[in-house]
């Protein structure tokens, strides 16, 4: 017999094509274009405000040496940004925009199974229990106490919520349970995911059920002006960074959804996209966990939509990252850096 053929086989043409499209579509041109962009700008700024204190108070300084190099160290990550950009544009957003038409799979079981995270929230948790019991849709509302040191659980028992204290500091930590355990009741295909300080109202559920149909995660968003209440915790500075943040996890994404807020903890999702997305969440990621759901989900392809929300003032003080401007940049900065370098748990603030 002739002797074993040692040649292994040719890899056909089609795997590989298929194998370079799925190495091209993970490359985030876009946005480290935006980011490179952004650094041009600010080194532009930062050389003009030194040129400003040239001529104020430094005379002395060489203004030409200083021009150049605000012109070579702005122009050059500028223009490779826009290199990046224009590649994205032509060569891997055709790969990457969905190609099938308008999804529309109807939710035969509307019911849902709405869970409010909680810390510190006696003034507000009952009234935020009674206003989703009394929605028709709602079968049931859990509380996650996530260790409160008042009279939370007990508010929120008298009335009428199945109360699950999790004793793990973190909010990622409390809505990671939060979506555990609704999800687990199994009388229910759909978990509510909202907080109990009584900054959302029930009757966006109904709103929530009519995007369903094209989406397994119904995100709300509080970027409509029109929405906002006039006294909401959400300061102009969080509002538009909030929104910033949002359109980087969209440029990481682009031709996959299109983003506004990533910091909303109002949210409508199908138990089977729990499922999928459960095991590949850290709950030790703290107060930036939503934009962490959000890159998530859209990495493993899970249809996802937005969906404008009623936004309200807050009852009790905030315990997360709204509580002050300042807080709220170092949650924007935390998420930015998950975003672009992956995500790592870092020390809590809540």
């Amino acid at each position: 017999m002739p002797p074993a053929a040692t040649e292994t086989s040719p890899v056909p043409a089609s795997r590989l094509a298929a194998e370079a499209r799925q190495i091209l579509v993970r490359i985030r041109a876009m946005m480290w274009g935006a980011l490179l962009l952004a650094a041009g700008l600010l080194i532009y700024v930062a050389g003009v405000l030194f040129s400003s204190v040239r001529y104020l108070f430094a005379a002395w300084l060489p203004a030409e040496e200083i021009g150049r190099a605000v012109i070579w160290y702005a122009g050059m990550p500028v223009v490779a940004g826009l290199l990046l950009i224009g590649f994205e544009l032509l060569v891997l957003v055709p790969l990457k925009r969905r190609t099938t038409e308008v999804p529309f799979d109807v939710v035969q079981e509307r019911s849902v199974t709405a869970v409010l995270t909680a810390l510190n929230d006696e003034e507000s948790i009952g009234d935020a229990v009674r206003d989703f019991r009394a929605h028709p849709l709602v079968r049931r509302v859990l509380v996650i106490d996530n260790s409160s040191r008042d009279a939370t659980s007990r508010r929120a028992k008298e009335a009428g919520a199945t109360v699950i204290v999790h004793q793990a500091p973190g909010y990622g930590q409390c809505v990671y349970r939060a979506l555990s355990e609704a999800s687990a009741c199994t009388d229910t295909e759909l978990t509510l995911l909202c907080e109990g300080d009584c900054s959302f109202r029930a009757f966006d559920v109904d709103k929530f059920l009519a995007y369903l149909p094209h989406a397994e995660i119904v995100n709300g968003t509080r970027i409509v002006e029109q929405l906002r209440g006039p006294q909401t915790q959400l300061t102009t500075f969080m509002y538009y960074g909030n929104f910033a943040v949002a359109k980087l996890l969209e440029l990481k994404h682009v031709g996959r959804g299109t983003l506004t807020d990533v910091g909303t903890t109002y949210k409508l999702v199908r138990n089977s996209a729990l499922a999928r997305l459960l095991p590949h969440l850290n709950r030790e990621i703290n107060l930036e966990f939503n934009a962490h759901f959000l890159d998530t989900a859209l990495e493993l392809g899970i249809g996802l939509v937005e969906c404008p929300v009623t936004f309200h003032a807050r009852v009790g003080e905030s315990k997360g990252g709204n509580r002050s401007n300042w807080h709220a940049f170092k949650v924007g900065v935390r998420m930015t850096l998950g975003i672009v370098f992956g995500w790592k748990p870092l020390r809590l603030d809540r």
